[in-house]
């Protein structure tokens, strides 16, 4: 069961120089133009509630915890309730800031944001970097090799056992039993959902027909709520397959995706570089990062089956207040520290600098 994280005095904390928070020990410039700090005060006071991706769960923790210890006048609390359900409560103005799988759609940046300045809008920061991992259980199969066709099959409903021809091609050697195949996928509004159906849908489009969206499109298989849903249905079940945030596969088997000519295992790298070749999307606002992800490559060294996690923030706070407080957090998050301390808890890729350097500039813009 998802619930709201809050956590205060734990762990360590970094924070870019933009913020101004008040260093003890050392300072060190990173590539990106940011300073990353170990700071022991701050007279930062106050609170703040975010709402969203189930995938930033564990960085999140992290990066809460780490937050509070230098800053003890801050509270901040983050419910991992859904991308859709962040996204939502943020522009209703429920929350300061969301974290989501999915950056704001157009018809959603049209909207009036509760918690920004009028007439102002919001933007979306790429923080968190993971792979997407297409986890199963099923009895006397320790590995399984998989391609975006056969995926989008399973989860379409198309194939609905183990020891369908087109999984036994892919896997001539495993002993696939005929057990029934429980494709289990989320049944709350997920980014991470309409990541995995972008990647079938470019990759499987013959199959994958519908558009990707946030919501699971088919009726076949079993909804599950938020990523500790679909995996604890996934752990609980015989013959299931899911997709989750791989820093939430724990020991569950762990399908290779078929990448090129070959069958690629996930890795934060090969996620990181397949962000790193992918362009920002077009029409945009100058701070609004959005990145339209390439999930067609063929470069066995990248892993296509990849999410990047938004902190979705104003440009211009109605509160000031309110707007140093996300300044200073998104800017720990954005910053060396706070990357390392996700890819440490959570198996994050950390941003390239070129992106980060995008990042904290982004940040920096915030009023």
């Amino acid at each position: 069961m998802d619930i709201p994280v809050k956590f205060s005095r734990f762990g360590r904390v970094a924070v870019v120089a933009a913020v101004a928070a008040v260093a003890l020990t050392s300072c060190a410039a990173n590539e990106g133009g940011a300073t990353a700090t170990s700071a022991a005060a701050s007279d930062l006071k106050g609170s703040l509630a975010g709402s969203g991706a189930s995938s930033q769960g564990s960085a999140q923790e992290a990066w809460v915890a780490a937050f509070q210890t230098s800053n003890p006048d801050v509270t901040i609390n983050y419910s991992p309730d859904g991308s859709g359900a962040g996204r939502k409560a943020f522009i209703a103005g429920g929350v300061q800031f969301a974290g989501s799988d999915s950056a704001l759609s157009d018809e959603e940046l049209s909207s009036t944001f509760a918690a920004c300045a009028a007439d102002t809008k919001a933007i979306d920061l790429p923080v968190y970097i993971s792979p997407i991992a297409v986890i199963f259980n099923v009895e006397g199969v320790d590995e399984l090799n998989l391609d975006a066709a056969t995926i989008a099959k399973i989860f379409a409903g198309q194939i609905t056992s183990w020891d369908d021809p087109a999984i036994v091609a892919l896997n001539p050697e495993a002993k696939l039993p005929s057990t029934p195949i429980t494709a289990v996928h989320r049944s709350d509004d997920s980014g991470t959902t309409k990541n995995f159906a972008d990647y079938l849908n470019k990759n499987a489009p013959d199959v994958w027909t519908a558009e990707p969206a946030d919501t699971f499109p088919f009726q076949s298989g079993e909804g599950a709520k938020g990523t500790s849903g679909v995996v604890d249905t996934v752990k609980g079940g015989t013959g299931t397959i899911g997709y989750a945030d791989a820093s939430k596969a724990g020991d569950l088997g762990v399908a290779k995706i078929k990448v090129g000519e070959e069958f690629v295992e996930y890795s934060a790298e090969g996620a990181a570089a397949v962000v790193e070749g992918s362009p920002l999307v077009e029409g945009r606002e100058a701070n609004d990062i959005a990145i339209k992800l390439d999930r067609e490559t063929t470069d066995a060294t990248h892993y296509p089956i990849v999410l990047v996690s938004y902190l979705i923030a104003c440009q211009e706070y109605a509160d000031p207040k309110v707007a140093d407080l996300v300044k200073a957090y998104a800017g720990y998050i954005a910053s060396d520290a706070g990357q390392e301390e996700a890819a440490k808890s959570a198996g994050a890729a950390p941003l390239s600098a070129d992106l980060a350097k995008k990042v904290q500039d982004a940040i920096a813009s915030i009023k």
